[in-house]
């Protein structure tokens, strides 16, 4: 990736379609001043940063549009560079046409994520703050916006800085021994060290441990409606979507492929997986969609075991439920079909499995069934306090990271010599350094923004 921060760079802010108004970005040292070539209103160059002005955009004698420019002067700006907006109408044959008549006045079209690329390598940003800015963009749930917005504003930078800027104190102190090697002294005191590398190895554990967390709540809960043929399934999960989503029929065997949607229950994103019923197929088809519905099921964390609760007695439901269990699998058992009036079975008794009785027809109880889903999965586990971690790149950074404080908790140990201790701690800085960007490298920074839309 080359950054020729040198250029003005442009792009259409909002996305691509017809709509009310479209936004146009412009970045760079030239920006206000090719605005202002085309802009018929006042002159830009004498404005100040932070003002709106009205006026029209023309191609030579050709009126384009009449538009709104807004003015952000560096350094205050999002990218700490010039920056111009063009409010247009929403037409996308005018924002093409301005666009180009931009570019033919000195811009260059921008590349994907490049104005945030700006903002990080300008200081207006670190990595890990860009990074939640995507994760801003992407946010579908009101979890994932509010831990997007933590990072934004730099509460994970900021815990990250300071376990960094501890280290490094001592880091120079071990450096400074190396300089008086022949006189054998010790200016970094080691028990002194230990206890810090165990105090920061706890913080960087409990990051790690967030990630489960921080990940389910940034991708959403993927949740499987599993069970025999004709327990309801299918009409349950139209139930509550309240839309009728998959096909309903009392012929066994109609869903022979998986149906999915997202359902939002108090701010987390539940991944609705309707699949086959499971039973002993009766042709290839079925068959494969048997084969599917277990596949979703061992990729999944939570499985809503449907029944009939006519049909099935404790025993047959405990067998099926016994079958589908897995490691890290929360599994809610649902007895359907309350609304026949017959006796509804007694609570499930397997360990680890929720039960509720519903009537998927009438939609009743569906609200006390999603709040055992809630429940279940993750109630209590939501902190916006505390700092989650959502990003990979960030887990993997920090694992590496809990591995180097090992090697030197082992190296204090072992008693080995300054320079070997000096290496593991480098490490360790290092790999903190590559969450925020003190640690950069082409590669890093373009598998990065190269994820970001256009425009942003």
């Amino acid at each position: 990736m080359s950054y020729q921060l040198q250029d003005t760079i442009v792009a259409l802010a909002t996305p691509n379609g017809s709509g009310a108004i479209g936004v146009i970005r412009l970045s760079g040292h030239n920006a206000i001043h090719i605005s202002n070539q085309v802009f018929k209103g006042k002159n830009l160059l004498n404005q100040a940063s932070h003002t709106i002005h009205f006026g029209s955009i023309t191609d030579g004698n050709v009126l384009l549009d009449e538009v709104l420019v807004s003015l952000f002067v560096a350094p205050k700006s999002y990218t700490r560079e010039n920056v111009v907006e063009i409010s247009c109408h929403g037409s996308a044959y005018v924002l093409e046409s301005v666009i180009k008549l931009l570019i033919a006045h000195g811009a260059r079209a921008a590349k994907p994520g490049e104005f945030t690329l700006r903002a990080f390598l300008n200081g207006q940003l670190d990595l890990s703050q860009a990074e939640a800015v995507a994760d801003l963009i992407a946010s579908d749930s009101k979890a994932a916006q509010q831990i997007a917005m933590q990072q934004l504003r730099g509460g994970f930078s900021n815990q990250l800085q300071s376990l960094r800027e501890q280290l490094v104190q001592f880091a120079s102190l071990v450096e400074l021994e190396l300089d008086f090697s022949e006189e054998d002294v010790e200016f970094a005191n080691r028990e002194q060290l230990k206890q810090l590398v165990l105090q920061i190895n706890i913080v960087v554990g409990q990051l790690i441990q967030s990630f489960e967390l921080g990940n389910v709540i940034k991708q959403g809960i993927n949740t499987v409606i599993a069970g025999r043929p004709n327990a309801g399934k299918s009409t349950l999960l139209n139930a509550l979507l309240n839309e009728e989503r998959a096909i309903v029929s009392a012929i066994p065997g109609t869903t022979r492929d998986t149906v999915e949607e997202v359902l939002n229950i108090q701010g987390v994103n539940f991944r609705l997986i309707d699949t086959a019923g499971i039973r002993e197929a009766t042709d290839a088809i079925e068959q494969i969609g048997v084969e599917r519905t277990m596949e979703k099921i061992s990729q999944s964390a939570l499985l809503m075991y449907v029944f009939d609760s006519t049909q099935l007695g404790t025993e047959e439901v405990e067998q099926d439920i016994s079958q589908l269990q897995k490691p890290g699998l929360k599994i809610v058992a649902v007895a359907n079909k309350i609304d026949t009036g017959s006796n509804i079975l007694s609570p499930v008794a397997l360990t680890d499995v929720e039960f509720i009785a519903i009537s998927a027809k009438e939609k009743r109880n569906l609200e006390q069934l999603k709040n055992l889903l809630f429940t279940t999965s993750i109630k209590g586990k939501i902190n916006t306090n505390e700092l989650t971690v959502t990003n990979v790149r960030h887990t993997e950074a920090l694992q590496k990271t809990q591995q180097a404080l090992e090697r030197v908790l082992n190296g204090i140990d072992d008693y080995v010599t300054p320079d070997f201790l000096a290496i593991d701690i480098k490490q360790a800085l290092h790999y903190l350094g590559e969450i925020t960007g003190n640690v950069t490298t082409d590669d890093l920074l373009e598998n990065i923004f190269s994820k970001f839309c256009i425009g942003k």
